[in-house]
């Protein structure tokens, strides 16, 4: 039997909250790009040349995750049973990937400056107006850190994976921004003009750290790795809004498709009870799980005859079939749910 609850069609509202942050995601990424651009191009710094860089990758992502919030949005079709919502899992792999490419650009030129400067003796190292490219690049940053919390904070509310991802990136970015200015700031005091392309090295480190976890996470998601946190929130929703009818559950298993969810579940019921009885105590108990647990999707229940296997923690009253004396109905737990095979 299959149990179909959850709200299939996200209301019209978060669905335009999902587009126009990832609207503004664009317009404020090519802002902060154009101030980051000219900060570089006044102070001649390699540390902020590759922190506008990087802004380059923003605004290329943020692109391409409008794209992936529109086709997620597509409704489940016959080519597509659960759903296009995977989309946002690839956006975000697709973004790690811009996050390590720029990364190695960055290391390139940072090395390639260092390699000039102590080998070849080159040291010529223009940096024209590092206050103001401090100022403006300090700017820039800021906005990226508003940006990017803002981004986190709405794809988390609206269950948005692209959203959610870009956002970090965005807030990454800040960071990175931050460590640039810090090792600019010394450069400026200390004179040791070489400290500029160590930071630009350590803002290529940090990038693809940041790439490098977006794509592991991504990847995960696509290869439906367990959520551990999603399976103790349906546990705990389960334990709370189980009638004494649902005796046991197994075979316990989740997919994110995007925003949306699917579960599927076994429950063992009554072996006495009709058919009838079992479909409309099973549905019951599907609606209650998705609503107590606050999820998004779709519950599949199967349903399995109790098979007088379960006397002894069975708590259902009447059975007509009982082997042993009635005890108290146990609570569920992470091991029997997620078990597979018979029980």
């Amino acid at each position: 039997m299959t149990k179909l609850s959850g709200m299939k069609n996200q209301p019209e509202i978060s669905r335009h909250v999902r587009f126009r942050a990832a609207i503004l995601a664009i317009v404020a990424g090519i802002v902060i790009l154009a101030i980051k651009y000219y900060a570089a191009v006044i102070s001649g710094s390699a540390a902020l040349r590759s922190d506008a860089m990087e802004s380059v990758i923003n605004v290329v992502a943020a692109v391409f995750a409008l794209g992936a919030v529109l086709f997620a949005e597509k409704p489940a079709d016959r080519e597509h049973p659960y759903g296009h919502g995977k989309i946002e899992h690839f956006s975000a792999v697709f973004e790690g990937g811009l996050i390590a490419l720029a990364a190695v650009f960055i290391a390139w030129e940072a090395v390639t400056t260092l390699h000039e400067q102590f080998v070849l003796n080159t040291i010529k190292l223009k940096i024209d107006d590092l206050g103001d490219g401090i100022i403006w690049s300090a700017v820039g940053g800021g906005l990226n850190g508003i940006l990017g919390l803002y981004l986190i904070f709405t794809g988390k509310s609206h269950r948005s994976r692209t959203i959610e991802a870009d956002g970090h990136h965005i807030l990454s970015d800040f960071w990175t921004t931050v460590g640039a200015l810090v090792g600019l700031f010394l450069v400026k005091t200390t004179g040791l003009y070489w400290l500029d392309p160590i930071m630009a090295l350590v803002v290529a480190i940090l990038l693809a750290r940041t790439g490098y976890r977006l794509v592991k996470q991504s990847s995960q998601a696509l290869l439906d790795i367990e959520d551990p946190v999603l399976l103790r929130k349906l546990l705990t929703a389960m334990n709370q809004i189980r009638p004494p009818e649902v005796i046991a559950v197994h075979k316990l298993r989740t997919m994110r498709s995007g925003r949306y969810i699917h579960v599927d579940i076994q429950v063992v019921m009554p072996g006495h009870y009709p058919l009838h009885k079992s479909h409309d105590l099973a549905e019951g108990f599907g609606s209650d799980v998705v609503a107590k647990a606050g999820i998004e999707g779709e519950l599949h229940i199967h349903t399995d005859p109790c098979q007088q296997n379960w006397c002894k923690d069975c708590a259902v009253d009447g059975c007509t079939l009982r082997k042993e004396q009635r005890g108290d109905s146990m609570n569920l737990t992470m091991e029997s749910n997620t078990a597979h095979g018979d029980i």
